[in-house]
């Protein structure tokens, strides 16, 4: 493993590793007006939202590595308060990025990027109509973390309205469908995620239940030289393992029997396939059943 101090080397260098290992990040496409109403319209990937009550969002429009310059974004929220954080996805990435390119003050990206300025209810600064989801926001502090190139400067604001379009709505018409949503975040160097097919995974939050964990997991199952880590994460997120009856009753379902009666005379082998089993079964997300073939061969459990 490689340490890097950022004392030691070039702020660049350093700048160029934090891009590539803190990622995906999502985007703040951030539209803004100067005091005299011209708009501005960039990107902006150090970004995320911190609180609900009232809503927070804050973004980092840093100062440029290269030169220690600052970016016309910032000048604005410091004269006007205010932004609309509008949130990009895959059909119009390739016009968010057009609209990071340094074009001189006064040059609306709007017009540049080819996207379309509708008029926002409570601030000055127009939101994107192509962007699936865009917050109202009037800006609650402005905090510069240094004076040097790469310095962050912190813009903290509070959502005073959000607009979402109907067709990236789930089926109960109040949830976010991410498969609709098709959101982008950015990576290191030229690399963007869409957060979208094979992408997207869920998994259940331990906030809903109280897992065993995986120091109470049995150790034939915990040292398992097949399980991952995520694997077993999975099992120890099982509030309660299953029964001796039921682990019993299992021996009679047609996966446990071939694998024992191909595996009889080896069970070295047998383990590992019934691990490999658990394994698979615990990606499709059919975690009482893995647990079963993971102990119906346990001494406790024969």
């Amino acid at each position: 493993m490689k340490t890097f101090n950022p004392k030691e080397i070039p702020t660049a260098e350093f700048h160029s590793l934090m891009l590539g290992t803190i990622a995906p990040r999502p985007i703040a496409f951030a539209s803004t007006v100067d005091k005299e109403g011209n708009v501005n319209l960039s990107p902006f990937s150090f970004f995320n939202c911190f609180g609900s009550n009232p809503p927070v969002l804050i973004f980092s429009p840093a100062r440029r590595v290269r030169d220690n310059t600052g970016k016309h974004t910032l000048e604005n929220v410091l004269e006007t308060g205010e932004v609309v954080i509008n949130i990009g996805n895959y059909a119009m990435v390739e016009q968010m990025s057009l609209a990071s390119t340094e074009y001189d003050k006064g040059v609306n990206e709007f017009v540049k990027a080819g996207l379309t300025p509708v008029a926002s209810t409570l601030v000055a600064p127009p939101r994107v109509a192509e962007a699936p989801a865009a917050f109202e926001c009037k800006v609650l502090e402005v905090k510069p973390i240094g004076h040097q190139g790469g310095s962050a400067n912190l813009v903290i604001c509070e959502a005073l309205l959000l607009h979402v379009q109907d067709e990236v709505f789930g089926g109960d018409g109040k949830t976010i469908d991410p498969f609709k949503l098709d959101a982008v975040a950015r990576l290191g160097g030229d690399w963007y995620l869409r957060a979208n097919g094979d992408s997207l995974f869920e998994l259940p939050k331990p906030v809903r239940n109280k897992g065993i964990g995986i120091d109470q997991l049995p150790a034939h199952i915990r040292n398992s030289t097949v399980l991952t880590g995520n694997n077993l994460a999975r099992l120890g997120n099982t509030e309660a393992i299953p029964s001796q009856e039921e682990v019993q009753a299992f021996a009679q379902d047609p996966m446990y029997r071939y694998l024992a009666q191909k595996y009889a005379d080896n069970r070295i082998e047998m383990e590992k396939q019934m691990h490999l089993l658990a394994q698979r079964l615990l990606a499709e997300g059919r975690v009482p059943e893995a647990w079963k073939v993971l102990l119906v061969n346990s001494p406790l459990h024969r």
